[in-house]
């Protein structure tokens, strides 16, 4: 087996480091909050810190005291970090929370020299903000990349072809968890029974809390992976001859990619059983939801209902979640049509196979957010916001559908048509007249239940004249409320100004209302 060169086995130990970094995080601060676990995270990272810059502090600096101000930065972000397990002021804790991560960036960059400005021009302050809130997201792949080299690594002779699947499987499910943490969340928070199904495992397989766990394990992988990628950025901010190596090694090229460098290579992007894996793990999650969905849709999931649970409002409830995770599948799905390198037939056949099944099970998703919408709307009446998401589902259905096209057509031209698609849905929410739907469907649920929210009819334009005032002839007797909704409509249709100032619908509420 060829043995990693040394800067190669450095990196490794830094994925590992900002892994053990991670588990001190959620250990001292989940249940803890932020007394004295602060300063011993604050330690755990500038521990981490100077193991990964070893060797680059120091040296020519283009700003004479740049590293001598890194240095003495340490006095406040020491002083700062104890005020947590000291002090009980709300007011300073809170403004800490921002201070203390502020002066750890500014520091490390001075430290690290990745500004060419000195500390006292407002340039510095960009770079500091760029490389701590945009350029450690850049590298959010390179973890997962550097540990599946480290659980599976390359062997020598002909084991090697097998054990290199085997690590793009082993990266696709590394880089798969972390979203699909997320979407798990988001589903059981959507649907009662999946949610019940899911935190009921933990307590009968492992007989442990799946709440403290969930949070656990979302800490301590944002601390990992933020520290990891953030320092990433600091030490490759500039370009490095390890670079090109170390990226050829974490995207695990196969052989007949890797041979020949003077041959064209392919542009960048996932390795395709990497990317099949990864959809894989996605859709297995989405088979079990999209079965309880199946048993909602056909009325038969009353017997599956937890304790406690009313049919009535585990139907309008999770229809936002839904929306959440159908986004984020549009994601997933662009991705895996412009993300992926070709690879061969079956790998091809098999990503498109994934993607549809993706799509498939993000129509049935939109198709339970939308009834479960409905049902809201029934229960607690209509606004602009739940008209719009309507809309929303309809316009991201015809999303879905053109991209279900481009799966298996690779000339269609996906772009050109989401913008005509989102141009006409733009242009339809600007002839829908929201305010005369929102008000004729409101009327709508007056005269079936006897509930109407008068108070959220008053914010309504002009266009919601028309049928208020069917509702009013419609109620001689009167509609609590409405002659309120009239009178203010009405004030703000007048105004002054001359013919240009003409509005047809202020016209009319106008004349109408007289």
């Amino acid at each position: 087996m060829r043995h990693p060169a040394p800067w190669q086995r450095r990196y490794d130990n830094l994925a590992l480091l900002s892994l053990l970094f991670g588990i001190v995080s959620q250990y001292v601060f989940v249940g803890n909050g932020f007394n004295v676990s602060v300063p011993i995270f604050v330690a755990a990272f500038y521990g981490l810190f100077f193991y990964a810059v070893r060797g680059r502090i120091g040296g020519f600096e283009r700003w004479r005291g740049q590293t001598k101000s890194g240095w003495l930065l340490a006095l406040p972000v020491g002083l700062l970090s104890l005020t947590f397990a000291i002090f009980a002021d709300e007011q300073f804790r809170t403004l800490n929370l921002f201070v203390l991560p502020a002066l750890a960036a500014a520091q490390t960059v001075l430290l690290t020299r990745n500004s060419e400005k000195p500390w006292f021009r407002p340039r510095f302050y960009g770079d500091v903000l760029m490389l701590a809130l945009v350029q450690p997201f850049a590298y959010i792949a390179v973890p997962f990349g550097l540990l599946a080299n480290r659980l599976l690594p390359k062997p020598e002779g002909g084991g090697r072809r097998a054990a290199g699947k085997a690590r793009r499987i082993a990266l696709g499910l590394l880089l798969a968890a972390p979203p699909l943490l997320v979407v798990i969340v988001l589903l059981a928070t959507a649907d009662r029974i999946f949610g019940d199904l899911i935190w009921r495992l933990p307590s009968l397989l492992l007989r442990a809390d799946l709440f403290e766990g969930v949070a656990r394990i979302a800490v301590g992988a944002w601390f990992a992976l933020y520290a990891f990628c953030y320092l990433w950025a600091l030490l490759f901010n500039r370009s490095d001859p390890q670079a090109a190596e170390l990226k050829r090694t974490l995207w695990l090229e196969s052989e007949t990619e890797t041979a020949g460098a003077a041959e064209k290579r392919e542009p960048f992007g996932l390795d395709p059983l990497t990317a099949n894996t990864l959809l894989i793990c996605f859709n297995a999650v989405y088979l079990v939801f999209a079965a309880i969905q199946f048993s909602y849709l056909f009325g038969a999931a009353n017997g599956l209902l937890p304790d406690g649970a009313a049919y009535a409002d585990y139907a309008r409830q999770g229809f936002a979640q839904l929306v959440a995770v159908a986004v984020i599948n549009l994601l997933l799905l662009l991705g895996g049509l412009h993300a992926v390198k070709r690879g061969g037939p079956l790998e091809r056949r098999a990503r498109r196979l994934s993607l549809s099944l993706l799509v498939g099970f993000t129509v049935v998703m939109l198709v339970s957010a939308f009834s479960r919408l409905a049902l809201y709307e029934e229960a607690y009446g209509f606004t602009r916001t739940r008209l719009l998401v309507h809309g929303f589902m309809l316009v991201l259905s015809f999303v879905l559908a053109v991209s279900l096209i481009r799966i298996w057509r690779d000339r269609f031209p996906l772009a050109k048509t989401y913008i005509a698609i989102g141009l006409a849905a733009y242009v339809a929410f600007n002839y829908a007249n929201l305010d005369r739907m929102i008000a004729a469907k409101n009327a709508e649920r007056y005269e079936a239940s006897g509930n109407i929210d008068m108070a959220y009819m008053m914010t309504l334009s002009a266009d919601a004249v028309p049928p208020l005032l069917l509702l009013r002839d419609r109620h001689p007797e009167g509609v609590e409320g409405l002659d309120v909704v009239f009178a203010s409509i009405r004030g703000r249709s007048e105004g002054s100004g001359g013919w240009p100032a003409w509005n047809r619908s202020k016209s009319r509420a106008l004349r109408e209302l007289r």
